[in-house]
């Protein structure tokens, strides 16, 4: 407690009633949190198994763990509970599917996985509408969200392309039901409607959960407000940590509306506002203050710092998007060598991930480091996961996520509704999609020809895996490739052939991976367990690969920065169509624009840069840009200006040309 400030130590000690903590950008949000759980466990004799803290994603439900974990003795913490949304959600079901008429072991879709299906069902229903199986998809995703089901969204249907919509959804969710799989979105949506229905389940988990904890709640949607208040009912077991002025994502369903409501809920709600930052200056505060300040609140809340007041935050005009990069590129080589710095001090921001491609090509030009954020994972490409799923299935016939992967991965002419109907069969009789095709009781079930097909996979896979056990498994699993022409896949499903075959070559790497791993003299693997030891063996690379790339220029979006902190924050492309994006100006989001520029802002922790063009290159031509309107938002006693007007201030650039050359020869010195 010595650690926490007045307000910080407020709110972990108040628990007379629900709790809301207005928590500002850099306050210390995940030491409350922890600090709170520890609180209840060790000074409330709340038992660590009655407690849950939720958030949004595994890193900050990881990183909250830890560090509750070091505040605990011994096995005080025995059974607490520290997860995503998510993970709450599937620990419900796993131990509720039979009240939702699921089998165990149900799968789960990913969203490529959900894409698939959803474009098979439109293809077999509706012919050429496959094409819109990814609008369909986001549709459904957001009525999930929204906690709206099938019937209810065909009952509010008013156009043509809204009862496409629905209808897709129905047979979506009943094609979902028969394979036994949910998407991520049932995660929420499902347990919160077995709460509905099942009022004796739900009294068994509030016993369980006696107090409640939950991150980031402006990024909560309708089913995750809806089931935080079935959990914590009228009881004052509630903390929730929250900013509406970080809310980001009513994109994918986030209502920062929702930390409204708490006070409408519940009436005896307390409000404890963390507004001392230990991460920014104060100028770079006095900027995300003022820029906020425009959008509309219920909660009005104040950063400030005792950091010192810091560096004027300044803006750049270039004359295109090639001069701003090249300029951000050696502004960091110039400031890396004043300061004597590291790479790793360095972020550069951007609204859409496609401004990252000419950074990319600047900052290999000047040999600089860079990590870019939110590419695919090497397991998370399609090839890789078709293949990985054909190995899964060889060491474990009951895999129906894996089976229903690849089944018609190159197409055998195994429909969606031949499927469906393996998929009831096998949930009546409590088995695996695989053992079901081999009962005599499927013919029933299936026409002859659908159960020949289904019996052909199935047969040929029983070979594969007795000569992968038996023989060579390395030989096999080529074989493997070669029997399903998968090449011939990858062309079909692949813009070039260029393309078909990097995705080839993706999968030849896997291959090899196993065979590495098989010829390993240190360690006895056998074919079953290597397969199961890759996928752990690719997560440790990339943890190892991000600890390895720690000196390097950070890439990404504002979205993807939002949690994370920098030194020096470079924003480019403080546009007009940019930042504020076109899309949300068309659609009134403006409001949430700016609270993703405030989020880019409070990154911030000793320099801030913003810069914006001239001109644009938009659809082959160039095109006059107009300066973000956020920037006339900012504080301008406090920014520093290039370029607006051609002016160039000489004192400033010698002043600049000395530090650098002091720099170098202390760089030269110290080799």
């Amino acid at each position: 407690m010595s650690k926490l400030n007045d307000r910080q130590r407020e709110a972990v000690k108040y628990i007379d009633g629900p709790l809301l903590v207005l928590a500002g950008a850099g306050s210390g949000k995940t030491s409350v949190i922890t600090r709170k759980m520890a609180y209840l466990i060790e000074k409330c004799g709340i038992p660590a198994r009655h407690i849950a803290a939720v958030t949004f994603t595994n890193k900050a439900a990881r990183e909250m763990k830890e560090r509750v974990s070091s505040l605990l003795t011994g096995r005080d913490g025995h059974g607490l509970t520290v997860s995503t949304f998510h993970n709450l959600g599937l620990n419900i079901l796993r131990r509720e599917y039979q009240a939702l008429s699921y089998k165990s072991g149900f799968s789960i879709f990913d969203a490529q996985d959900a894409q698939a299906l959803i474009r098979d069902l439109l293809i077999q229903n509706h012919g050429a509408e496959g094409d819109k199986a990814d609008l369909i998809q986001n549709q459904i995703s957001s009525w999930k969200n929204e906690f709206i089901l099938p019937e209810q969204a065909e009952r509010m249907a008013e156009t043509p392309a809204d009862m496409l919509c629905a209808q897709a959804y129905i047979r979506y969710q009943s094609a979902l039901k028969a394979y036994n799989a949910l998407d991520f979105d049932d995660l929420i949506l499902l347990p919160a409607l077995l709460f509905d229905q099942r009022p004796d389940i739900l009294d068994k988990w509030r016993n369980k959960i006696r107090y409640l904890l939950v991150d980031e709640y402006q990024d909560t949607n309708s089913a995750q407000y809806h089931l935080v208040k079935q959990l914590v009912g009228g009881r004052s077991g509630l903390t929730v940590v929250g900013d509406d002025d970080q809310s980001i994502y009513a994109w994918r369903g986030a209502k920062p509306e929702n930390l409204a409501l708490l006070g409408k809920d519940y009436p005896h709600l307390k409000v404890v506002k963390l507004e001392q930052n230990y991460r920014s200056t104060t100028r770079i505060l006095k900027a995300a203050n003022t820029v906020i300040a425009n959008n509309p609140h219920e909660l009005d809340k104040a950063l400030w710092s005792e950091l010192g007041v810091g560096d004027a935050i300044r803006i750049i005009r270039c004359r295109n998007e090639d001069a701003e990069c090249e300029r951000v590129a050696t502004e960091i080589l110039d400031h890396k060598l004043r300061s004597n710095g590291r790479y790793g001090n360095y972020a550069i921001l951007y609204r859409g991930n496609h401004q990252a491609r000419l950074l990319e090509l600047k900052l290999q030009a000047h040999q600089i480091p860079y990590k870019l954020s939110g590419g695919t994972s090497f397991f998370g490409r399609n090839e890789i996961k078709d293949i990985m799923a054909y190995l899964r299935l060889i060491i474990n016939q009951d895999d129906d996520n894996a089976f229903l992967r690849i089944v018609n991965v190159p197409r055998r002419k195994i429909g969606t509704s031949t499927l469906e109907s393996l998929g009831r069969y096998a949930t009546e009789r409590e088995i695996s999609l695989y053992s079901a095709c081999e009962e005599m009781g499927l013919e029933h079930h299936l026409n002859e020809s659908a159960v020949t097909r289904l019996r052909e996979f199935t047969r040929w896979l029983d070979e594969l895996r007795r000569r992968c056990y038996e023989e060579d498994p390395i030989a096999n699993i080529k074989q493997l490739c070669s029997d399903i022409d998968y090449f011939d896949w990858l062309l079909q499903n692949s813009s070039s052939v260029a393309v078909a075959e990097k995705r080839y070559g993706n999968v030849n790497i896997l291959i090899e991976s196993l065979k590495k791993m098989l010829e390993d003299d240190e360690r006895e693997d056998d074919f079953e367990s290597a397969i199961s030891r890759l996928v752990l063996r690719d997560l440790l690379e990339r943890q190892q690969d991000e600890e390895e790339s720690s000196d390097r220029v950070q890439l990404m979006t504002l979205h993807a920065a939002k949690g994370l902190e920098f030194p020096h924050v470079f924003m480019i492309g403080m546009e007009e169509g940019l930042l504020p994006h076109q899309n949300s100006i068309d659609d009134g989001m403006v409001d949430e624009e700016r609270r993703l520029c405030y989020v880019g802002i409070t990154r911030a922790q000793r320099t801030l840069t913003m810069s914006y063009c001239a001109k644009r290159k938009s659809f082959g031509e160039m095109t006059d840009c107009e300066p973000s309107r956020f920037l006339a938002e900012l504080p301008q006693d406090d920014l520093e200006w290039e370029g607006r007007n051609g002016e160039v201030d000489p004192a400033k650039n010698q002043k600049r040309g000395q530090e650098t050359l002091d720099g170098l020869k202390n760089m030269l010195a110290g080799l």
